[in-house]
């Protein structure tokens, strides 16, 4: 597996260390799971899975009214 370097500000750094340890991650995996979530091509797996929808039936429509009167453009 290749390796790849680079750099970020300090502050982004600390903020990456925070993240990987709040996930219980070594930074090298947890910066490689970033990295592939987000070259992946398509939608994330799950991801319609993961929405819900709301029945047509379920929806209540209110009426429109009137129109509001304008006045003419000019």
């Amino acid at each position: 597996m290749p390796q790849l370097h680079f750099y970020v500000p300090d502050a982004v750094a600390e903020q990456i260390k925070r993240r990987a340890a709040k996930a219980r991650q070594p930074i090298s995996r947890y910066i490689a799971d970033l990295i592939m979530r987000d070259a992946e091509p398509g939608w994330p797996k799950g991801y319609f899975e993961s929405l819900t929808s709301v029945p047509e039936d379920n929806i209540h429509y209110e009426p429109a009214g009137q129109p509001e009167e304008r006045l003419p453009l000019k």
